[in-house]
């Protein structure tokens, strides 16, 4: 009787044994079939919102749940808009390329105005007539007065929003073939500051030339395309021994030294070269090298460039990534004319522009603020 009852308590613990086995087997060759569209939510939105908005882009086609979430994480850039000054009258019309909608609104407060430069949705203006400058904000109206200063044939910067007690003017002209004046200032500030510096020939100050703020130094592209650098902390100025970008030599014929932007994108200097007849062609400053080198890709990156100021962004939306937008509306107001990397052509076709020919003072490209869609007294 004991060995019956040993031999149905053996057969029951094969059995309980036999049935964990297949329970762990199942549950390994479900966790085997798991995929990862099976992740939970919480976890997948935290994995695509740490993705770039190319390969969010990619993540949302994998399937319908992780389109879902990778549309609720995604950021979208806001691109800048192009401002227009009008040669009559105060109506100022703003072009978005994303939407391809223009704006317009009455701007009195900027009448006998000369635009120098923009930074953070901010102008900063200046009256020939009075030698006033000033920030405005077209977006707030606000207005920030500047001490008088006259400004002949140089340009002017600023490092970041007048708002800002970081924030810097900057510009440079020649007194002497061998030495630069170059005046700074701040908002608040009595007086401009102007101090004589050394000057290296090569570089020659003018209308022509562009500046951009990077990683606490104020760059100046000469027309010529030398480079100079200034140092608001240490008050130096050099000129770096990097040639000019090499081009094509077709790309020097008439206004050559006119048809180039500069901008910065995460501490690099971005340099476009255009030609009236040929696709333009774009260099990156390599500080280790001392070179400049052709870039044959973006990298995502979009470039929004102007004469006196130039913009770039990342993760916009579309067929903008990887692309230069020009400051040229065609078809009406309808399409911005630009340049794309990936296709190696204009949009619209056969746009190739002189841009030495256009107006410097025409127009400029400013960021607006986040989420922004239209002005309140729009006309």
């Amino acid at each position: 009787m004991a060995g019956k009852r040993r031999r149905k308590l053996k057969s029951l613990a094969e059995t309980i044994s036999g049935n964990k086995r297949i329970a762990t087997k199942e549950k390994r060759e479900k966790l085997e079939l798991q995929t990862w569209s099976d992740l939970p939510t919480e976890l997948l939105e935290v994995i695509v919102s740490r993705l770039t908005l190319e390969d969010n882009v990619r993540a949302s086609v994998v399937c319908k749940r992780w389109h879902s979430v990778a549309i609720s994480v995604r950021v979208v850039n806001q691109s800048p808009w192009l401002m227009y000054f009008p040669k009559y009258g105060n109506l100022y019309e703003f072009y978005d390329p994303s939407l391809r909608k223009t704006h317009s609104i009455e701007l009195p407060e900027l009448n006998g105005t000369r635009v120098c430069y923009t930074k953070d949705g901010w102008l900063l203006l200046y009256r020939p007539r009075s030698h006033r400058m000033f920030f405005f904000n077209p977006f707030s109206h606000e207005v920030i007065k500047l001490p008088r200063f006259e400004l002949t044939y140089q340009i002017v910067a600023f490092s970041c929003a007048p708002t800002s007690s970081n924030c810097m003017l900057f510009t440079v002209k020649h007194v002497s073939p061998t030495i630069v004046a170059i005046s700074t200032c701040h908002p608040g500030a009595t007086e401009w500051v102007t101090v004589n510096y050394p000057n290296r020939l090569p570089f020659v100050s003018s209308i022509w030339n562009k500046l951009v703020f990077c990683n606490g130094l104020f760059y100046c592209l000469s027309l010529t395309g030398w480079l100079g650098v200034f140092d608001p902390l240490e008050h130096t100025w050099s000129v770096l021994s990097v040639p000019p970008p090499k081009c094509p030599d077709n790309f020097f014929a008439k206004n050559w030294w006119k048809g180039k932007f500069m901008a910065e994108h995460k501490g690099e200097i971005l340099v476009i070269y255009t030609c009236s007849s040929e696709n333009p062609i774009i260099f990156k400053l390599d500080r280790t090298k001392m070179i400049w080198e052709e870039m044959k890709a973006l990298d995502g990156v979009t470039l929004f460039a102007s004469f006196l100021s130039s913009h770039s962004r990342t993760d916009l939306s579309g067929l903008m990534r990887n692309s230069v937008y020009f400051p040229k509306v065609r078809f009406y107001g309808k399409r911005c004319i630009s340049y794309s990397l990936d296709n190696c052509r204009y949009y619209p076709r056969k746009q190739c522009h002189d841009w030495g020919e256009q107006d410097p003072f025409e127009n400029i490209w400013i960021e607006p603020p986040q989420g922004f869609l239209s002005f309140t007294e729009e006309i």
